[in-house]
């Protein structure tokens, strides 16, 4: 007998994106929503669409409460369970896909997710999402930045679906407000866990508490289970963010060179250094370092990855490093491989500029080659 498919979501607000969502997700055999309290007439159209959907508000809302409350929502004889937001929407054939790929013992799935977009419509962040789960097998924890957890020991296996595509485009005017009071909450229930500690020090950078965020990175890592190298990389990056926001540029460069030091197989903190070296105007430095970078040939794909190390950018900034140094070829070349990946006018500019300086520059000897 065919595995059975249930889509589950929370939603608030969201009728904006519901019949996005809506039309990438009615492959599933289920479709089911928890409106947390929506006014906009979200919980009216799911309704309509024929979701199975009902109404709950929450006093104190946390988001794995709602999602184990959502659940309740999903078919007992739904096999597979997709959780998913209603910003985000798959490309199709993913349901084909997933029950051709899904056994007996199979208890959760990873598939490519892009987070954001950048604006000329190419890929942002990307990385490998995993909220995909047999049914009754497992439940949310954490009041925010959520996981999935085994209800019980079991022997169950993850596969591997990159070809399954969903895609998040968010409503940018949406506040975040409630992440850092949730994740203060989350740390404060489990002091211990490195994971929801490396978020909320993140949080307190993002809304510019920077002296709280240095203090709780670097509480991260501090402990024990802070042993994912690409995530304590993330950590000190983000501690040398806060040291520049605060003018600090020698702490800045300490920790980016311990971030190098720490994950040297991913680009992110050779770029980190290298622009703050071209701020210094240190242009020998900088092209060092972005000529190191450009050694790193895997792309990594995690939710901590930076697109921008994979752009023109850092062929744009070796170029004027060159220039300043008097290398004209080699700003030719750097920015050949930029127009490559881009096609701004600043660029072509840019290459137009060094061409015609290099054509026209001449030769001169120097006098003491006269004197000799």
């Amino acid at each position: 007998m065919e595995n059975k498919i249930c889509v589950y979501a929370i939603a608030k607000n969201e009728i904006k994106f519901v019949d996005r969502f809506f039309n990438s997700v009615k492959e599933a055999d289920y479709v089911c929503v928890l409106d947390t309290g929506s006014t906009d007439g979200t919980f009216e159209k799911l309704k309509q669409l024929g979701v199975i959907t009902k109404q709950k508000t929450y006093k104190h809302f946390r988001f794995d409460v709602a999602r184990n409350d959502s659940m309740s929502l999903i078919p007992k004889d739904a096999d597979i369970c997709v959780c998913v937001d209603i910003d985000e929407y798959f490309e199709s054939g993913w349901s084909k896909i997933l029950k051709e790929n899904w056994k007996q013992n199979t208890g959760r799935a990873k598939y490519r997710y892009t987070w954001n977009f950048n604006p000329d419509g190419s890929e942002g962040i990307v990385f490998m999402a995993d909220k995909i789960h047999k049914n009754g097998a497992y439940k949310w924890r954490y009041p925010v930045h959520e996981i999935l957890v085994p209800c019980k020991d079991n022997n169950l296996e993850f596969i591997s679906l990159p070809q399954i595509q969903l895609n998040h485009k968010a409503d940018e005017t949406k506040s975040r407000s409630n992440y850092l009071p949730l994740l203060k909450l989350s740390v404060k229930e489990n002091p211990l866990d490195d994971r929801n500690v490396h978020y909320l020090g993140r949080e307190f950078m993002f809304h510019g508490e920077y002296e709280n965020a240095i203090k709780m990175l670097k509480y991260h890592l501090t402990l024990p289970t802070s042993t994912w190298v690409d995530e304590r990389c993330a950590s000190m990056r983000y501690i040398a963010k806060c040291y520049s926001y605060l003018g600090d540029e020698d702490n800045q460069e300490k920790y980016l060179k311990r971030a190098i030091l720490e994950a040297d197989h991913i680009r992110e903190p050779y770029l980190d250094l290298a622009l703050l070296y071209y701020k210094q105007q240190k242009y020998l430095d900088c092209a060092l370092i972005i000529n190191q970078m450009f050694k790193i040939k895997d792309r990594y794909l995690n939710y901590i990855s930076s697109p921008e190390c994979w752009t023109a950018l850092p062929y744009d900034y070796i170029s004027i490093c060159y220039y300043n140094l008097g290398e004209f070829d080699k700003a030719i070349n750097a920015l050949v491989d930029a127009i490559e990946l881009s096609d701004e006018k600043r660029l072509k500019d840019n290459l137009k500029f060094i061409f015609n300086i290099k054509n026209i520059k001449k030769f001169e000897i120097p006098d003491f080659i006269n004197e000799l």
